[in-house]
């Protein structure tokens, strides 16, 4: 990670940056409080949400499955300046989504979502497209896979360097190895571990698919967005 000011500090969350300060492949830089990605606000402490609100994020994305919701409610609908949707992003629930991936690797999890979730990633993006001008947070449970898919293709229509989009999305295992492994003694480290790789191999993966189906605004299409929603997009993080 390189500039330390990306990494927020929202009590309680342990994986929570902003998207600016990103090279770009043309020689620019990615737009500061534009673009947060998090972990679940369910544990935001009262001054988790205080900072949040103060960072002036005006737009909340909830990618959780809805039973993740019922389980751990999410603070931020009481927030009356702040719009709060809700868009699950991999199938209706858990169950359905394990059927999908079971026999896939994690390094190949992100082309699968472009694959099969097209309608759900289409409702994310258009809603963030939509937004108004302050900051969007958008986080599912640990921050890193959910969010990591949506922040990888946010940054791919900005044009960030390949490598640094590899790097956002290997940043949360670092964030969250040790945490986690405080937090769940009772499982096995090892297991822990596994559960908070994010290799950089994955988002690379997720490139070359984008590649192969024309570039990421040829793919944007081809799943419903229009030229408008996708420029909208990129605005987010450039200028």
């Amino acid at each position: 990670m390189d500039d330390p000011q990306r990494l927020l500090n929202f009590p309680a969350l342990l994986n929570v940056r902003d998207l600016g300060g990103y090279p770009t492949t043309d020689g620019g830089r990615t737009r500061w409080r534009s673009l947060l990605r998090a972990d679940d606000l369910s544990q935001l402490t009262p001054a988790g949400v205080d900072a949040m609100v103060e960072y002036g994020v005006e737009t909340v994305i909830d990618l959780r499955w809805a039973e993740e919701i019922a389980l751990n409610p999410s603070p931020i609908p009481g927030q009356v300046s702040i719009r709060y949707e809700h868009v699950s992003l991999l199938a209706e629930t858990a169950e359905a989504w394990a059927a999908i991936c079971r026999d896939t690797r994690k390094e190949l999890w992100k082309p699968l979502v472009l694959q099969h979730f097209r309608s759900e990633l289409r409702a994310v993006l258009r809603l963030i497209a939509s937004a108004a001008a302050g900051p969007v947070l958008f986080h599912c449970v640990s921050g890193k896979d959910r969010t990591g898919l949506i922040a990888a293709v946010l940054l791919a229509v900005a044009q960030v360097e390949p490598q640094s989009i590899a790097l956002d999305y290997a940043q949360s295992t670092q964030q969250l190895r040790d945490p986690y492994l405080a937090r769940y003694r009772d499982i096995d480290p090892a297991e822990i571990i596994e559960r908070v790789r994010c290799p950089p191999e994955g988002a690379y993966n997720m490139l070359q698919y984008l590649a192969d189906h024309g570039g990421v605004r040829a793919y944007l299409k081809g799943i419903g967005l229009t030229d408008l929603e996708i420029d909208r997009l990129r605005a987010r993080l450039r200028d």
